[in-house]
């Protein structure tokens, strides 16, 4: 084989691989407006293929079931998360500032995906977090909790528990964005996903939060 027919060849599959990536990132787009509007159960494969411009075959080539897409689209932000958080250095920060960096990318990411807080409402009342649980977010719930017992260990926030304090942390930042279909009626004259007001909504959440944990003087 002469040098030019393997530089044919050996040049196809980065191509083939920028292609399958993207490929499956315009699959777990569309299915992840389909799985937050019906569900496993009531989500169409079919509606799914015509969301991502494919054919129901490419759906079964890279995931080889609904479910195994299913679980693809829930494990996704999981991991898109983690990542981020990992990108932060929180353990290298003061627990207080660790603790609003954190707050303002967790609602950053909430924005930029509104619609997800849906897919965990399907999920819990479908399937009773049977699939959440495989994805392994108890990772991301752990950044929180290490930054609240790190601030209690150093006397930075007052005695709390770690593991209700996170949950409630989590519905300051994500009920503005879980709940806005519904939200958005009590104020219609104010436009709460736009730029201005998510910036007030993750101030006004880094005050709240901060005011509810810091350590007190006797």
């Amino acid at each position: 084989m002469s040098r030019s027919t393997q530089s044919k060849f050996s040049s196809k599959k980065p191509r083939q691989v920028r292609d399958a990536e993207a490929t499956k990132k315009q699959i777990l787009d569309a299915a992840e407006a389909e799985f937050a509007r019906n569900g496993l159960q009531g989500a169409r494969t079919e509606a799914i293929a015509r969301g991502a411009g494919i054919n129901t075959a490419m759906i079964y080539y890279y995931f080889q079931s609904k479910e195994g897409l299913y679980q693809a689209v829930l494990q996704r932000p999981a991991v898109e998360m983690h990542e981020g958080f990992q990108q932060l250095n929180l353990d290298e920060l003061p627990p207080e500032s660790a603790l609003k960096l954190l707050i303002k990318e967790a609602i950053a990411y909430e924005a930029a995906h509104p619609h997800r807080g849906m897919l965990w409402f399907q999920e819990a009342n479908q399937n009773q977090g049977k699939y959440f649980k495989q994805a392994n977010w108890q990772e991301n719930f752990s950044y929180l909790i290490k930054i609240l017992e790190r601030g209690m260990a150093e006397g930075y926030f007052r005695q709390l528990d770690p593991f209700l304090t996170t949950l409630h942390i989590i519905g300051v930042c994500n009920l503005y964005f879980n709940a806005y279909e519904n939200i958005k009626h009590t104020r219609p004259d104010l436009q709460l996903l736009s730029p201005e007001m998510i910036e007030q909504h993750t101030q006004a959440a880094v005050n709240f939060i901060l005011a509810g944990v810091r350590q007190t003087g006797d």
